[in-house]
């Protein structure tokens, strides 16, 4: 495969980022949701069985029922999808632009702002969703279903209360996103140099960058947890009082509660979900590339095998026949 054809191709196609990141999204979350559960449970200002991730699930299970753990995952679903749609498409467009602009020169720092702006967008679309399947979450949560529970919020609440810690899940998820895209990026330069389609290397890249990035920010997702749940005894408007509910509820290792289950969350999260976009986009191109193979195939050759789109897509065909061994060569 040439060595441009996986990301120069793609790049060019929104729907196939929105496509490729909606269903990537959805599998990430719906995967991973019962330790998302337990990661909420460990870092509310309640102190009732939520030592240890063990102790959480366990508790769970055996005083709440089996399916406890992934309750309020159909909020995940309605808006992970729409979310990471925009999120992908917005980081790929965003990268596109960017890298144009700058010549490749800077590509650490395009990745990174990238990551940033692409981080606005999805938040701006997934907050509420993340205030009622956090509510959902809570121990003796009164809530029975997703749109009871979202009812119920706007009612008591108003529309305010599904973004009273979009500014947090901001101050959060831009270095997230950052300091993970940069680290995507450069795993991806380790271990994938030729920037071609390798699923153990998207994997490994994205697990690692997960886990970093997730460990780092782990303050802030305690703080936002808080302003999502509003617990009778722990309610808070901004960040500030958020963050000194939660230092006067445990001192300062409090903004570190629930951080191996949001690491371990991170890990296999953001390696499934960079797995899976990078197989559907490269799913995806394929299938493009098959039906503009005779346009394809007359572009390459009137053209002189120039590098243009087109001519990536007969490449493609034409390798496609090669045995596997030779193509990897």
């Amino acid at each position: 495969m040439n060595f441009e054809d996986y990301e120069t191709l793609p790049t060019q196609s929104s729907l196939t980022h929105m496509t490729a990141g909606a269903i990537a999204g959805v599998m990430e979350h719906c995967v991973m949701y019962p330790l998302d559960s337990v990661k909420t449970r460990m870092q509310s200002l309640r102190s009732a069985h939520n030592g240890s991730i063990a102790e959480t699930f366990r508790y769970m299970v055996q005083r709440e029922g089996l399916l406890r753990p992934i309750r309020g995952m159909s909020a995940v679903v309605m808006g992970a999808g729409p979310a990471h749609a925009c999120f992908f498409a917005t980081y790929e467009q965003s990268k596109h632009t960017l890298s144009q602009l700058t010549r490749h020169r800077h590509d650490h720092i395009t990745h990174g702002l990238s990551g940033c702006l692409a981080s606005l967008v999805h938040d701006a679309v997934s907050n509420p969703a993340e205030v009622v399947k956090q509510r959902l979450q809570m121990l003796h949560s009164p809530y029975r279903g997703v749109w009871e529970c979202a009812r119920h919020v706007y009612r008591a609440e108003g529309l305010r209360a599904f973004y009273r810690s979009y500014g947090t899940q901001v101050a959060m998820n831009v270095p997230f996103q950052a300091l993970h895209f940069v680290t995507y990026e450069w795993c991806q330069s380790v271990l994938n140099p030729r920037r071609a389609y390798e699923p153990r290397a998207h994997l490994l890249s994205g697990a690692l960058a997960g886990a970093l990035a997730a460990a780092a920010t782990t303050p802030l997702d305690v703080c936002k947890t808080v302003l999502n749940t509003q617990e009778a005894a722990a309610r808070a408007d901004g960040l500030a009082a958020a963050a000194a509910l939660v230092l006067r509820a445990g001192g300062p290792l409090a903004f570190f509660r629930g951080v191996q289950a949001r690491v371990l969350y991170q890990m296999p999260a953001a390696g499934i979900c960079w797995l899976t976009y990078e197989t559907l986009k490269h799913a995806l191109t394929m299938d493009s590339s098959t039906e503009e193979s005779p346009t394809a195939s007359s572009a390459a050759h009137a053209g002189g095998g120039g590098g243009g789109p087109l001519a990536c897509a007969a490449l493609r065909l034409a390798a496609a026949d090669v045995p596997t061994t030779l193509t990897r060569t």
